[in-house]
């Protein structure tokens, strides 16, 4: 399994990791890339990234036998449209979005004949920078990568994408894109939420500054996804709307209850609810592929 051309649309941490990561497999001859900032594209090919920086996706994807589409899921539409013309009918299109349901509505409006050379996927990857100058060829490597076919995907591209992230280190599972959105919403989006609506409520506090400064390991760990990429964070909670809803309320009944066991100063049952989460954390086992220092765009 060999590669002639990969386009890149997108230069940043989760594309150039990729790229880098093709190169490094030899899996890839020629990479062309594309951003819609010339300062990152130019900052690519000294990088050696990419081997050619192109003006426009069209371009990029032009005689491309594989393209990767790593742009916030936001954008996903405009770029779906600018590169379906100049698409190769037989190239294999994946994306890297953190949200599947909204990338696929927009690649059905998008792409016309060309939808059934995107294959949906989602490496579960990231570091708390953002940028290509963070990209490094190990970022998929023991870490998870969930396909989410479409039903005019043929089993030659699900075992070619398979292949692909199989390749360059990653554990490759498929799920329903709607099943994907649910599970991700509960165990990445709210608890991104969480960690930004915590760090707000402590500053935006009178003595919230006094409060910071001892802040220990503890808040250091609950609170590093705060650090994540606004934008990004922006496009992943809006399109997951509903489902972060749905979790939103589920975390909303656990905290009322807390709160009223508070309020009646029953010790017993807080333990109880205490326990409760100790139980689970403790039974809890991270599975292999799913290990990474941080996700910004998981």
């Amino acid at each position: 399994m060999k590669f002639q051309r990969l386009a890149l649309i997108g230069c940043g941490l989760m594309g150039g990791s990729f790229a880098l990561a093709m190169r490094q497999a030899g899996l890839v001859q020629h990479i062309t890339g594309f951003s819609a900032s010339e300062k990152t594209r130019q900052r690519a090919l000294e990088l050696m990234v990419i081997d050619q920086a192109c003006t426009s996706v069209a371009e990029a994807v032009s005689d491309a036998d594989l393209v990767l589409l790593a742009v916030p899921v936001g954008a996903m539409q405009s770029s779906f449209a600018a590169l379906r013309d100049s698409l190769p009918p037989s190239a294999l299109l994946m994306d890297v979005g953190s949200t599947k349901c909204d990338v696929i509505a927009a690649a059905q409006a998008a792409l016309g004949e060309r939808l059934s050379c995107f294959l949906p996927a989602h490496p579960i990857a990231g570091k708390e920078v953002a940028g290509i100058e963070h990209a490094e060829a190990t970022l998929y490597r023991e870490r998870r990568t969930i396909l989410t076919p479409m039903p005019q995907n043929s089993i030659r591209q699900i075992q070619t994408a398979s292949k692909v992230w199989t390749a360059i280190g990653s554990h490759v599972s498929h799920m329903r894109p709607e099943a994907h959105d649910a599970t991700f919403a509960a165990v990445s989006h709210l608890p991104h939420l969480l960690a930004f609506a915590a760090v707000n409520a402590l500053s935006t506090q009178h003595q919230g500054a006094a409060f910071l400064e001892m802040a220990g390991p503890g808040f250091r760990d609950f609170s590093r996804i705060a650090a994540s990429d606004p934008a990004v964070w922006r496009d992943i909670l809006s399109a997951n709307q509903t489902e972060v809803l749905t979790q939103m309320a589920h975390f909303r009944a656990a905290l009322d209850q807390f709160e009223n066991t508070l309020k009646q100063g029953d010790t017993t049952a807080l333990q109880q609810l205490i326990q409760q989460a100790s139980d689970v954390r403790s039974a809890w086992t991270l599975q292999a592929g799913n290990a990474c220092n941080t996700a910004p765009e998981d």
